[in-house]
């Protein structure tokens, strides 16, 4: 499922069907984070909050870039930033603020972000 509006598109990352998945994954995420205890507002909520929001934010600003090479260099930090991401849903996970059902179906949905991430940077690099 895709956010629509009847905006028209300014920027060629609002484009990118990779930074509207990420953009949705990061709603959810911030959804999912509301189920954690107060008293890590500013722990793993917050790190949780920074590392999904990185995402979309890498995938936008390296479709400002002029070179293919700069351009992929920004797809990779939101690549690693999607894996940071799951590296805080595991430790939400063991800290049982999370249910298996939403860790799982979440592992599921950034295995599917991250696959698209790798294969803008190939079209990228491939087309340098």
């Amino acid at each position: 499922m895709f956010i629509k509006s009847n905006v028209m598109y300014v920027y060629s990352f609002e484009k990118l069907e990779t930074w509207q998945k990420a953009r949705i994954f990061r709603k959810e995420i911030y959804l999912l984070t509301k189920k954690f205890p107060k008293e890590e507002i500013f722990g793993l909520t917050s790190q949780v909050k920074r590392s999904v929001s990185s995402i979309s934010d890498c995938l936008a600003e390296g479709s400002s870039r002029i070179t293919a090479k700069d351009q992929a260099h920004f797809a990779s930090m939101a690549y690693a930033s999607a894996i940071e991401t799951i590296n805080h849903l595991i430790g939400a996970h063991d800290l049982e603020y999370i249910s298996d059902d939403d860790y799982y179906a979440f592992r599921l949905k950034l295995e599917e972000l991250t696959n698209k991430i790798n294969a803008l940077r190939t079209a990228i690099l491939n087309r340098a």
